[in-house]
């Protein structure tokens, strides 16, 4: 399995910034499909963004698309998440998460699938 430790998370105004980052180590992170996902309070995780094992294809929420951009560093073993024009429903738990398979594509990855490995999650607060 890889381990993953997602950074980057805090607190930022509406209309802000933020990058978030998901380090990689153990097994190859490379050609593995991965994706972001988050859960705010008293809600069910969601899908939030995906990215295909080369970082040809990736997939968005309707909720994040436009806003969000979602990339990987293969070389670093890091996947990113540049979030930008911030609101208050961002507001959540950001989990990073790698596919164990290495036929996954970026759209498969929205299911998020328990048996994929996951991080521990970085805390996004957005004021309003």
């Amino acid at each position: 399995q890889v381990q993953l430790v997602e950074s980057g998370g805090g607190l930022v105004q509406a209309g802000g910034s933020l990058r978030l980052s998901c380090a990689a180590s153990g097994r190859t992170f490379s050609g593995y499909a991965a994706g972001w996902f988050r859960q705010a309070p008293g809600k069910e995780r969601e899908f939030a963004a995906a990215i295909s094992g080369r970082g040809v294809s990736t997939f968005y929420a309707d909720s994040v698309k436009g806003r969000f951009t979602i990339s990987r560093d293969n070389a670093k073993n890091t996947m990113y998440l540049q979030m930008n024009s911030l609101k208050p429903e961002d507001t959540a738990v950001y989990y990073c998460a790698v596919s164990r398979q290495p036929f996954t594509t970026a759209h498969d990855m929205t299911i998020g699938s328990p048996d994929d490995d996951w991080g521990q999650g970085t805390q996004v607060t957005v004021s309003s």
